[in-house]
């Protein structure tokens, strides 16, 4: 009987070595209240060792994950946390994926919903966003008074890093995921790069996990593609609703931003689509239920850009491009001298 029970242990310890390295455990769990440690969890399982404790015993089951309740970030909409088991996890990696280049603003302004959600639970630590020099060109950088006035984020709070290299980026985000100082750290990708392969995830997940700090992974026009992270929620923007005033919805206005949510990938979840809108006065989420008064965007019988066609009157040709001159550079025509040549013109010298 004893040398059964250590084979036990042995294999139930080797088993979630394995799990760990695949990166197929979630953050570390606390046991249900009530359960008992030493009861095997499902007839078929092994019987727990008895040197596990409650406190750093992780449960899993195939569909279910039991978590407490601080482990989970609450989105306050009861629809997506309930899918969620209880919502997103804070010790982990989170992929929030934009199928188009023009999602960008709606995984942006998603993460950092969430990001006003975790200052509001805890301290006020600053957030680090990590991306490319494309990434910043291309979906350029948020407003700063946009950020305090709808998500409640002082501009300072926000720290931004620009790396010329993906590689760089990658290094950023695992250096700065192991910080304890950080609320939150941002990795934006675009595309589907080789390098942000299982292993770079599974790397982010872990410090993490370690940390105790969410690591938001957003993706600009990328596939699918496996990794690390125990959540993936795909973003794009959903039509806003009216303005509501005393007399009623306003006609014709732009009320809260709207965001479609589906939940591709979940340990626990299955998939489902949901459409929440941000409550900027109170800094929460809010469903909108099926049949709700919504404003639907207008038709649009033609195309947004019209196709190019010679008209009537077409444009005039573009002059030439002219530069203005320094005071005290030398008058048109004039060389100027070898002194005053600009350095980055001078030949270079051999040796």
């Amino acid at each position: 009987m004893a040398t059964s029970a250590v084979a036990r242990e042995t294999v139930f310890a080797l088993r979630r070595q394995i799990a760990k390295i695949e990166g197929t455990l979630p953050e570390r769990l606390q046991v249900p209240a009530g359960a008992p440690v030493d009861a095997p969890r499902n007839p078929t399982a092994d019987v727990t060792p008895k040197n596990i404790t409650p406190k750093n015993l992780t449960i899993v089951r195939r569909g279910l994950a039991v978590a407490p309740p601080d482990a989970l970030l609450r989105t306050g909409a009861e629809g997506l946390d309930t899918a969620l088991g209880g919502g997103l996890p804070k010790a982990a990696l989170s992929e929030i994926h934009g199928a188009a280049t023009r999602d960008a603003g709606a995984v942006a302004g998603f993460a950092l919903s969430l990001v006003s959600l975790i200052l509001k639970q805890g301290p006020r630590l600053p957030v680090l966003w990590i991306g490319t020099a494309e990434i910043f060109r291309e979906a350029g950088f948020p407003y700063a008074i946009g950020l305090h006035r709808l998500f409640g984020i002082e501009p300072e709070q926000l720290l931004f890093s620009e790396a010329p290299r993906l590689l760089d980026a990658l290094w950023t985000a695992e250096e700065a995921a192991r910080m304890t100082a950080l609320a939150a750290v941002i990795l934006e990708i675009r595309g589907s790069p080789q390098r942000l392969d299982l292993t770079a995830t599974r790397r982010l997940h872990a410090r993490a996990q370690s940390a105790g700090r969410p690591v938001f992974l957003l993706r600009q026009a990328g596939e699918p593609e496996p990794t690390a992270a125990p959540v993936r929620l795909v973003l794009s923007a959903a039509p806003s609703a009216p303005r509501e005033t005393i007399a009623g919805p306003l006609a014709g206005s732009i009320g809260r931003p709207a965001f479609t949510v589906n939940i591709g990938k979940s340990r626990t979840a299955l998939p489902g689509q949901f459409t929440l809108e941000w409550n900027p006065d109170e800094c929460s989420f809010e469903e909108r239920r099926a049949g709700e008064r919504r404003q639907e965007p207008a038709a649009n019988p033609v195309p947004v850009v019209s196709a190019s066609r010679r008209g009537k009157d077409p444009a005039p040709a573009s002059g030439a491009v002219l530069a203005f001159a320094a005071v005290g550079s030398p008058a048109a025509g004039d060389q100027p001298s070898p002194g005053e040549r600009a350095a980055h013109r001078r030949p270079r010298r051999a040796g």
